[in-house]
């Protein structure tokens, strides 16, 4: 690990404190903030940039987009059929 490696990961122990504190305090919205600052200094840390982390991003939802849907709360209120037969 190099010198700024290091310090990066220094940085990001230090931001991951401040992270836990903003929540124990009720701070939704400043740890939100520095979640997204803590994962720029993570992905600088494992060599990852901008462009990787949108193609990642582009690929989930495409996943997602082409994932069957959940049935609905009306679907889910109607009687299913049994899956199993009882055959004598």
């Amino acid at each position: 690990m190099s010198h700024s490696d290091e310090q990066l990961q220094s940085v990001l122990e230090t931001l991951e404190e401040c992270r836990r504190a903003l929540n124990e305090m009720n701070s939704r919205e400043s740890a939100e903030l520095l979640s997204i600052v803590i994962l720029d200094v993570r992905m600088k840390l494992k060599g990852i940039d901008g462009a990787d982390l949108k193609a990642l991003c582009d690929e989930m939802l495409r996943s997602a987009g082409s994932e069957p849907q959940p049935p609905s709360k009306q679907t889910q209120d109607q009687p299913r059929r049994p899956l199993l037969r009882v055959v004598k």
